[in-house]
């Protein structure tokens, strides 16, 4: 184990409470790829500013992810995070700023995510002048794509790589591009780059037709795990909470209860990394178990959860499945 330091670290000192779920949550996410099944990962929250992308990447790139469920925030913060981030602007006392320094930041056109401000002339208006472009070209070519597959687009034109300022290696949206790999991207009307489009779309310039919506993401996911789980179902590795999280793992109840298709497997494994504690009505706060009363998940069902913080957690489960 001498040339994995991480992982030796990790089964050394991770020996209870949320360490120890995380070692058991990793080690069942390397099971269930080496057993042959494929595996899903939500995100939510900021994880692209948090530059989960470093360690995603490689997630990617060694075909240990299969499908990601992600909010158009993430979608997009990967890519601003690629051609902006010497823009970007790290506020470590944030939690004692004045609403009148909020203010000022929005002033200067800083957006705060947490302890970092994304940079809006930079990261936000440098997406909307490309992918602008992009959309109108579809539109006017009778063409409809998914929210990912224009970014894909984007990413393969190479006009961005004029303002790269990471190593690109580090871009997660990279990486999926690069393997084409098959996305949900739920509720994307709420980024900053829906918005953008809806805009468009009030001014006329744009046609809400052109982009296809989250129905079309629902069925093309439910024509997705039909043709891929098998007769052992997907895994479902969870990094924070709601829509991200929710939208994918609906699809199996749908499948079984809707369509009536009886023969479909559960999800094979669940994994939650989330700060949400147990709670009342709460999606995110809501143990895995509560999921078997709703047809996603089954009594046998490997099932883990990590109370805390997925900038810390998910970076370390996914250097221990890639083995480092």
């Amino acid at each position: 184990m001498a040339d994995k330091p991480i992982t030796s670290f990790i089964e050394k000192h991770f020996l209870h409470f949320n360490s120890a779920a995380l070692v058991d949550a990793a080690k069942g996410y390397k099971s269930h790829l080496e057993s042959g099944k494929k595996m899903l990962i939500s995100l939510a929250g900021a994880m692209s500013t948090g530059e989960l992308g470093i360690s995603l990447a490689e997630m990617i790139r060694n075909d240990k992810v299969q499908i990601i469920s992600c909010t158009g925030a993430n979608l997009e913060e990967d890519l601003m995070n690629l051609v902006a981030h010497t823009h970007y602007k790290r506020i470590p006392n944030y939690r004692d700023l004045t609403p009148e320094q909020e203010r000022e930041l929005l002033d200067q056109g800083l957006n705060r995510v947490t302890d970092t401000c994304i940079p809006e002339e930079e990261a936000f208006r440098r997406l909307q002048e490309h992918i602008f472009k992009i959309w109108k070209d579809a539109e006017d070519a009778g063409e409809r794509f998914f929210p990912h597959e224009f970014m894909y687009k984007l990413l393969k034109s190479g006009v961005l790589e004029q303002y790269y300022e990471i190593d690109p290696k580090n871009s997660w949206m990279l990486a999926a591009m690069e393997k084409n790999l098959p996305m949900v991207v739920p509720g994307w009307e709420d980024s900053t780059m829906g918005n953008i489009f809806a805009s468009y779309c009030i001014k006329g310039e744009l046609k809400p037709s052109t982009m296809k919506s989250g129905i079309e993401y629902m069925t093309f996911l439910a024509d997705w795990y039909l043709k891929e789980a098998g007769s052992e179902g997907i895994g479902f590795f969870q990094i924070g909470g709601g829509i991200a999280g929710d939208f994918p793992i609906c699809v199996v109840p749908m499948l079984y209860q809707d369509l009536e298709k009886e023969d479909v497997p559960f999800w094979s494994y669940f994994c939650q990394i989330s700060d949400s504690t147990t709670s009342y009505g709460s999606y995110s706060g809501a143990v895995p178990n509560e999921k078997i009363t709703w047809g996603k998940l089954d009594a046998d069902t490997p099932k883990f959860i990590v109370e805390s913080d997925a900038t810390i957690v998910a970076p370390l489960i996914f250097a221990y499945v890639l083995g480092w």
